[in-house]
Formats: structure tokens, C-alpha cells, sequence
């Protein structure tokens, strides 16, 4: 399940996805439930023209042609590409009506493959967001959106996506599932992770853990060069583990402005009980595994991670959403409970005007004090990785700071830079495009019980 702002209403729908690794069984509608604004929600799968019957378990909002509106890209999965067994990825254009319009062929990307994720970013900062998409049976696709195609430019006609995979040097493992784009080590490009999803059996785990050969898939971290490539750096980073994940998110757990991750692992087979794991992200050179020391080991699989201050303390929390692909693989969800430490922070909501209004695709840089210099931390509007949806409300860690010197939010459809200065830290504050002024906002916070 992934939310929205399709209708631009201000009140965030709900993409509901199913039939994921069913195959032929698994011809089920997704569902689109729009948020009536009152505590309600009413089912517009068919008058939106969004049913679709393939299996699926990802998709992305992003507003590919820029006119301000959310469109769709599910990821549908092909066990096999017999005829009979095919089902082309789709893109739905908004319309801006309420209805969408599938322009899967014309944009040529009606890709037929086991798609596990796909995940939308604007790697090459040109200001129209791109596509990433992890399969289990083969190499990734990165689409770079080039823009209108037709002759009259016209954002409701045909556009054009190129994958350059292969040229920005992504397309390992061969065999994956969750991805996200994050800008682990704020340098303002948005890095890749993607993690491997084959082993033989769980003992390629305990070899992994080890230091033991062993035919497992591990992840792969992608830095951004800035020029369109990436550079694989794993092994320095200290993220090349046979990590099988099935759910992923990141968020800064600690308010120290580096974002770190947490992966929920595991595979359909009963006997894939294998550790969740927890990354810090240390000064964005390198991350270090928490998991026992924060409090987060866990055998249960994971199936869905977001990241959110649930009782608005300032401290980023974590739901975990366990269980397996059959009733006797069942496991309660968790809510892992931030005890806070000690940094600063700053909460921000977009507002979009021009820009759709949910702010997807907005990106902002908080700048504050460092020395006698500057830093810069920066964090893109979604919902964050894949398997596992975090909220848009974008929660920034402060680290040690005691001012914020200004915020920088880049519009992509106005193109407007937008400066934001007289901030408080330890705040919220609502931003709409093309308003100088912040308008606060109290949160209200409630303490978690004590044991």
C-alpha cells in the first residue's frame, strides 16, 4: 500500500496492491481509494480507469510529465514470458480529472520481467524524475526521463524514457527486490540501494556472517557521481551482507542528518527465518550494524518498514510489519519505540502549488552552522524506500545544531528555488510553494508506556 495526493485535494489517497508472486493466480485489481476527507473512503479503481488485473506488489507516484499532477507506474510481475503468462508494467497518466490514462506503449515502457520494486528519484538533477526498477530474473532498469517526445511538446502526449542502466553502471545484483534512493552522504545527488534477494538456503546467511563463501546475492550501495554514473561502494561503505530483504525504509534515527536504514528480511519459504538488520549511518562514509545494540534483532520476516515520529517527541520511530506468505508463517507487527538522543531536529511539510500538492519530488536543503562553515542536509519528498511506506512529512535530523541558518526547497514544476529563513529548531512548519513566510505548527506528543 503506497498513499497520494492524486486529486490534489489535500487529503492523502490510498493505492492498495495485491496478487504479488501468484502468477497466473494472482490476476488481481489493485485497488485506489480516495480519501473523502472525512474519516471515509470510497473505492474509484474503475472510474479512475486504474483497473488493472496483474500481479503486483510495487508501485510509484511520480509526476513524470511535470504538469503538476501525480501519475502512476506499477511494476507487475512475469514468472515467466510465455504469452500467456505476460504482464507489461503500466503508466498511468493523470488526467487531472480524476481519471488516468494508460500510456505504457506510446512511452515505451511496457517492460515485461519479475519486478520486485521500482522506485522514482531525479538522479541527474535535470528536474524531471526518473525510474529505477529491481526484478528477480535479471538486470535493473534505470529509466532516465528525457522528456516530451512529440513534435508540440505537449505534456499530455508521448515522452520518452531511456534505461541507462548499463551506462550509469546499476545493474546488479542479478537477482533483487527492495531498492530506494537516499542521498546517504549529503552531497545533494540521490544514492542507490539495491539488495540481492537469492540464497540457497539460510546457511548461506550464517556463512555470510562468517566470512564464508557462499551462493547468496548481497546488496549493493550505488554512490551518485553527479555525471549520470554511480559507483559501487559496498565493501567501504560496509553494506555488502546477504541481507535478503523484503521490506526496507530509511530515516535518521538518531537526528544526526545522516540517514540510516532498516531492512525486514526473509522469502516465501517457512524455513527462511533470517536476522532483520538495523544501519547507522556513520558520518555518510560508512554504515554500522546496530541491530543488537539498538534493540532490533529479529528472526520474523519482514514485510513492510516505515519510519515516522508516531508520538511526536522529534525521535523517528519504526513500524515493522512481520509475517509470511502463508497463515502459519504469522508474526505480530512491531513498533520500535524511539528513546531519543539527544540531537536536534526540524520537521517540515510541503504544501505544492504549482508542484502537486502532496510536494513529490519537491527537494529540500536545511542548512546550518558547522565550525565556522556550513552544512548541508538534504532530503527529497516520498515515502521512502520499497515494501513499506513512510509518511511525506519530511522529519530532519539537526545533529548538534542550535540554529537553522535558512531551507532551500526546489519546486519541480515552477522551477522556483525557495528560501526559507527565521526557522526555530525543534518545530514543524507547514511551507507552501511560493510563500516566503513558514506557518508553524503544535504538535501534539504523548509519551510511550513504560514497562
Amino acid at each position: 500500500m503506497i498513499q497520494c495526493d492524486y486529486n490534489n485535494d489535500g487529503f492523502m489517497d490510498v493505492f492498495v496492491l495485491r496478487g504479488a508472486w501468484l502468477a497466473t493466480e494472482g490476476a488481481y485489481p489493485s485497488s485506489l481509494l480516495r480519501n473523502n476527507g472525512d474519516g471515509t473512503f470510497t473505492d474509484v479503481t474503475e472510474e479512475a480507469g486504474l483497473m488493472s488485473l496483474h500481479p503486483t506488489n510495487s508501485a510509484v507516484w511520480f509526476d513524470y510529465n511535470g504538469d503538476g499532477w501525480l501519475d502512476l507506474f506499477i511494476a507487475n510481475e512475469s514468472r515467466d514470458l510465455r504469452d500467456e503468462n505476460r504482464n507489461p508494467c503500466e503508466l498511468f497518466r493523470n488526467n487531472g480529472d480524476g481519471t488516468f490514462t494508460d500510456v505504457s506503449k506510446e512511452c515505451g515502457v511496457d517492460f515485461v520481467g519479475f519486478f520486485k520494486a521500482v522506485v522514482s528519484a531525479d538522479f541527474n538533477n535535470d528536474g524531471r524524475p526518473d525510474l529505477f526498477l529491481s526484478r528477480l530474473d535479471g538486470a535493473k532498469i534505470l529509466l532516465r526521463n528525457d522528456g516530451p517526445a512529440g513534435a508540440d511538446r505537449s505534456p499530455r502526449g508521448p515522452w520518452k524514457f531511456t534505461d541507462v542502466a548499463e551506462a550509469a553502471g546499476v545493474t546488479d545484483p542479478p537477482a533483487s527486490f527492495t531498492c530506494w534512493f537516499f542521498d546517504y552522504d549529503n552531497d545533494g545527488w540521490p544514492d542507490l540501494m539495491v539488495n540481492g534477494f537469492r540464497i540457497q538456503d539460510v546457511g548461506d546467511i550464517a556463512a555470510d556472517y562468517l566470512g564464508r563463501p557462499h551462493a547468496g546475492q548481497k546488496a549493493h550501495l550505488y554512490h551518485n557521481n553527479g555525471d549520470g554514473t554511480f559507483t559501487d561502494v559496498s565493501k567501504e561503505c560496509g553494506v555488502n551482507k546477504l541481507l535478503v530483504t523484503m521490506g526496507g525504509n530509511f530515516g535518521d534515527l538518531d537526528n544526526d542528518g545522516w540517514l540510516d536504514f532498516y531492512v525486514g528480511t526473509g522469502n516465501p519459504d517457512l524455513t527462511t527465518l533470517v536476522p532483520n538488520r538495523m544501519f547507522r549511518n556513520d558520518g555518510g562514509k560508512r554504515f554500522q550494524d546496530v541491530t543488537t545494540s539498538g534493540g532490533f534483532g529479529q528472526l520474523q520476516k519482514g514485510h513492510g518498514i516505515a519510519f515516522a515520529d508516531i508520538n511526536n517527541d522529534g525521535e523517528v520511530d519504526i513500524f515493522s510489519k512481520l509475517g509470511g506468505a502463508v497463515e502459519g508463517d504469522h508474526y505480530p507487527s512491531q513498533l520500535f519505540a524511539n528513546p531519543g538522543h539527544g540531537n536536534n531536529w526540524i520537521k517540515l511539510k510541503l504544501e505544492g502549488v504549482k508542484t502537486n500538492r502532496a510536494a513529490i519530488g519537491a527537494r529540500i536543503k536545511v542548512v546550518v552552522p558547522d565550525g565556522d562553515g556550513e552544512r548541508a542536509i538534504y532530503r527529497t519528498v516520498g515515502s521512502g524506500g520499497s515494501f513499506g511506506a513512510s509518511p511525506m512529512r519530511q522529519e530532519i535530523g539537526l545533529g548538534q545544531a542550535r540554529v537553522v541558518k535558512r531551507v532551500e526547497i526546489f519546486w519541480p514544476v515552477s522551477g522556483l528555488t525557495q528560501t526559507v529563513t527565521g526557522l526555530e529548531i525543534n518545530r514543524l512548519y507547514r511551507i507552501r510553494e511560493g510563500v516566503a513566510a513558514a506557518t508553524p505548527v503544535e504538535l501534539k506528543s504523548f509519551k510511550w508506556p513504560v514497562k
